[in-house]
């Protein structure tokens, strides 16, 4: 009876907690419950927990001998029941490198629980190669391609085997399955000539007699079989060129008209010299259907055709004119293949779709050449008018989105990400298209419901993942107990995650900033920031994970932190798109943790001035606790080693700054973290008895320069992109902001409360060195507020900027220049009659009106300088309260 209690308490335990943790304690109730009940299940709950152990830590190979001893007596006493046992048992030998013990297994008696033969050769093929049997490995993959010939995979690991080139198995481990490269990884065979030839010859001929089987003559892994020959004999130093095209010729033939045919081919044309490149262009377009030619085939093939072109890097090697002339040529084309899309539903996605993402593209690299915003609307309206009847594609909104942000107008960017439905864990994949833009805008509001929203599914994603796993071990799927594990942790370590509490962490002080009182209540609710700090700690050595897919943002902006437009025009590779995850981690590491360190720094500023200011007025000479000044010292030499200097130094260079003698510039990209610098080396020099007019003197200088140098320097046009404004925005969002405080905090302080008195008289008291640096830098902060605002408020008015908009299109009759391609889309289409287009279509554009589009973009910039303002009033508000509580001392 007892040992029935312990079993039923110990199946509570399973559905109650993590159950598939990686925690020692785990391990001890799994092999305690096989040992009360001895069944299966609880032997293999046991095995998946020493897996994750040694997954994630080191010197796991006793661990291994462990689950493998189990196993063993287990299966002599029991036997094995379930396939996914088996699986288990061989992958935790496969841990250990005893491929020939697990395919002792696999091909025993217990082998005969997998039933499908397929998946038992797919394994035996797998050991036989790890265990560098080569040659059997090769004739097990070959038996599964007789079985199977499409698949494609299979038949790299035939070739890999073939060559011994370790072409899957050197990689497979390292591969990141949320960013899998576009190519198959492999070394150069280490075959003498005579032996690649001869082993390259072989599967040729196993290709050619799969091809002639009339079954197969259509099967699309075959004619990627006969590619990749072509790209290994490349590798080898045997590649024939006449060869490769004739067999990517081939496969246009058959497969053209495809949305995948680019993606298919890529990482072959790429083993192309670029004059080879532009020949396979120009034997394509022999074959390609005339334009005129109106079938969904031909359509497909013309497409296809505009996506190797850019592939290739023809498209964005040619002049601005030909370039243009590029955009007309697909825009007509459009236009013509439009009534194909008559009969389909408004859900499915229109045929010829894509082409205005071309157009897009093409317009906006015109832009980023010519620097006309022309180029720019003109891309907006094609695909705003593309929304219109094609109202579920998904790209368009994301260019659109990228688009509106790169102008300033959030609003309208933020109403496209919500437009595209964002649900599951598509949430953690795709939030990267709008969070870091909505980081440095003045949307509060927006921001704090994306970042609750986002971090609510994460939370519970997180926390409902142990149901996940406890479900996979019901249904006996153990391997998936691991995955889902492993998942999880993945998700824990999401630098975007980690980005999403630091921020909305901030984000709570940065909208709170305008009392001190409301202030300190959120600084209580974030345990004073120590939290943060104890992130900050565990950021060097913690893993963190990539989960955004890169892929889908549009190719000037291959990842938040990189906007081609922002700069020069330069010829880059549209292409190059792997690795970005490496390229990005130093610096979201770097960022998250310094950016972890700000709430307890407000604290501790906040603190420590109010404690000076109180000793200062009542017992001249008197220090604040020392604990608090040192606290702040050590994390602003830790802040300021994130920014690349020492204190000292740091030190130096923002008096520097202040004074003239160095220029902002030398703050590089991250002027905001310099100006929070200054903000908190004020309040701790203030508490540790230093020189304390200067710091406060430090910090209105480079807060006004700054500031006052950015309002002169800022343009009222429309077409004005928001970075231009952004840093001003930032720096008012946040070190003045902070700054406010500590100057409430210090006010406050200096004021008369209860029954206190001070001990200093109120005339020497209001002529004294700390009371004359607080009425300055009020004063300061008061007067650079108020021009801010001045010109914000001026520059509010929408005047001219609507027909700035329509006027940037017109192009007075010149065949050259923005307007082109919107004006052939309009006309074209309003000469269509509903019997050409059907009636929702037609519909559709009766709904059309590009003046109420370019609206939407002047009230979207208008929405984003109206919160600014709203902020900077606030904070106005708040330093004029000073000022006349300064008055009263």
């Amino acid at each position: 009876m007892s040992a029935r209690i312990c079993l039923l308490n110990s199946s509570r335990f399973l559905s109650h907690t993590c159950h598939f943790s990686r925690t020692p304690q785990n391990l001890f109730t799994a092999i305690k419950m096989y040992k009360l009940a001895g069944e299966e299940r609880f032997l293999l709950w046991a095995v998946c927990s020493i897996q994750l152990q040694v997954h994630y830590s080191d010197g796991g190979e006793k661990l291994l001998l462990l689950a493998e001893g189990l196993l063993k007596k287990h299966i002599v006493s029991h036997s094995l029941h379930e396939p996914e046992a088996i699986m288990v048992y061989i992958s935790i030998l496969e841990q250990q490198a005893k491929y020939r013990d697990a395919l002792e297994v696999l091909t025993g008696k217990l082998g005969s629980l997998l039933t499908v033969e397929v998946d038992r050769l797919r394994i035996q093929g797998r050991l036989l190669a790890r265990a560098g049997d080569f040659a059997d490995a090769a004739n097990i993959f070959q038996k599964i391609l007789e079985l199977r010939p499409d698949d494609w995979e299979c038949f790299l690991h035939y070739l890999g085997c073939l060559l011994e080139d370790d072409s899957y198995w050197c990689t497979e481990e390292n591969v990141d399955p949320i960013h899998p490269p576009k190519k198959v990884l492999c070394k150069i065979s280490p075959l003498s000539d005579e032996l690649f030839d001869s082993r390259i010859s072989n599967a040729s001929a196993v290709v050619q007699k799969l091809q002639e089987d009339s079954q197969n003559k259509l099967l699309r892994g075959l004619f990627f079989a006969n590619l990749e020959i072509e790209r290994r004999k490349h590798m080898h130093g045997k590649g024939n060129d006449e060869k490769l095209l004739g067999a990517l010729t081939d496969y246009w033939v058959r497969f053209g008209h495809l949305a995948c045919f680019a993606s298919d081919v890529e990482m072959f044309v790429e083993v192309l010299a670029p004059d080879k490149k532009t020949e396979l262009l120009e034997n394509l377009k022999k074959i390609t259907p005339s334009a005129s030619i109106i079938t969904t085939k031909a359509l497909g093939q013309s497409m296809t055709l505009l996506r190797l072109q850019v592939l290739c890097g023809n498209m964005f090697h040619r002049s601005d004119s030909e370039l243009e002339h590029c955009a007309v040529q697909m825009t007509e084309i459009y236009c013509k293949n439009l009534p194909l899309s008559k009969d389909l539903d408004p859900q499915e996605s229109m045929h010829g779709e894509e082409i205005l993402s071309l157009i897009c593209n093409l317009l906006v690299e015109l832009f980023w050449r010519t620097q006309k915003f022309g180029y720019i609307i003109e891309a907006i309206l094609v695909l705003e008018w593309g929304l219109t009847i094609g109202r579920y594609a998904y790209h368009y909104k994301i260019l659109l989105l990228h688009l509106y942000s790169y102008l300033g107008a959030f609003p309208m960017a933020y109403e496209w990400y919500k437009c595209l439905d964002v649900k599951n864990i598509l949430v953690e994949t795709a939030t990267h298209h709008i969070l870091p833009q909505m980081l440095v805008s003045p949307l509060w509001v927006d921001l704090s419901n994306l970042l609750k929203d986002y971090l609510k599914f994460m939370d519970d994603h997180l926390r409902e993942s142990a149901e996940h796993s406890f479900l996979a071990y019901r249904h006996r799927n153990y391997s998936k107990v691991v995955e889902f594990v492993q998942f999880k942790e993945r998700l824990q370590n999401s630098s975007q995650y980690l980005v999403a509490k630091v921020e909305e962490s901030i984000l709570r002080l940065k909208q709170h900033a305008h009392s001190i009182e409301e202030e300190e209540a959120v600084l209580e609710n974030l345990k004073s920031g120590i939290r943060l700090v104890e992130l900050s700690n565990e950021i060097p050595s913690k893993p963190l994970t990539f989960n955004e897919d890169f892929q889908s943002r549009p190719w000037w902006t291959p990842t938040s932190e990189k906007n081609y437009l922002l700069g020069p025009h330069e010829e880059i590779s549209y292409r190059a798109r792997e690795n970005l995850s490496q390229d990005l981690e130093a610096g979201v590491r770097r960022n998250i943790e310094r950016r972890s360190l700000l709430p307890r720094m407000l604290y501790l500023s906040v603190q420590s001035v109010s404690t000076s200011i109180k000793e200062n007025f009542e017992i001249n000479g008197s220090l604040s606790d020392p604990k608090i000044s040192t606290e702040l010292k050590n994390l602003l030499e830790r802040y300021a080693k994130m920014l690349g200097s020492t204190f000292e130094n740091a030190v130096e260079l923002v008096t520097g700054v202040s004074d003239g003698i160095s220029s902002y510039k030398d703050f590089g990209t991250n002027l905001v973290e310099w100006f929070n610098f200054a903000v908190f080396l004020n309040a701790w020099n203030l508490s540790s008895g230093g020189c304390r007019s200067r710091t406060w003197h430090i910090v209105d200088s480079l807060l006004e320069k700054y500031i006052w140098e950015g309002v002169a320097s800022l343009e009222s046009t429309i077409f004005t992109p928001y970075e231009n404004i952004r840093t001003l925005v930032q720096v008012v969002s946040e070190p003045l902001a902070w700054h406010g405080l500590i100057l409430q905090a210090c006010v406050r302080s200096s004021l008369p409360s209860g029954k206190r008195k001070k001990k200093t008289g109120s005339a020497e008291l209001s002529s004294s060195p700390l009371y004359l640096a607080l009425r300055d830098s009020t004063q300061s902060l008061c007067s650079t507020l108020e021009a801010l605002l001045k010109w914000l408020i001026v520059n509010q008015s929408d005047d001219g900027k609507l027909e700035a908009i329509l006027l940037s299109m017109q192009n007075d009759g010149n065949n050259d220049g923005p307007g082109q391609v919107f004006q052939i889309l309009e006309t074209s289409t309003s000469s269509m009659d509903s019997t050409e287009l059907g009636h929702w279509i037609t519909g559709a554009f009766k709904c059309w009106n590009t003046v109420e589009v370019a609206r939407k973009l002047v009230t979207g910039k208008h929405v984003v300088l109206n919160e600014f303002i709203k902020n900077c009033e606030s904070k106005f508000k708040s330093v004029q309260k000073l000022k006349q509580q300064l008055s009263q001392i």
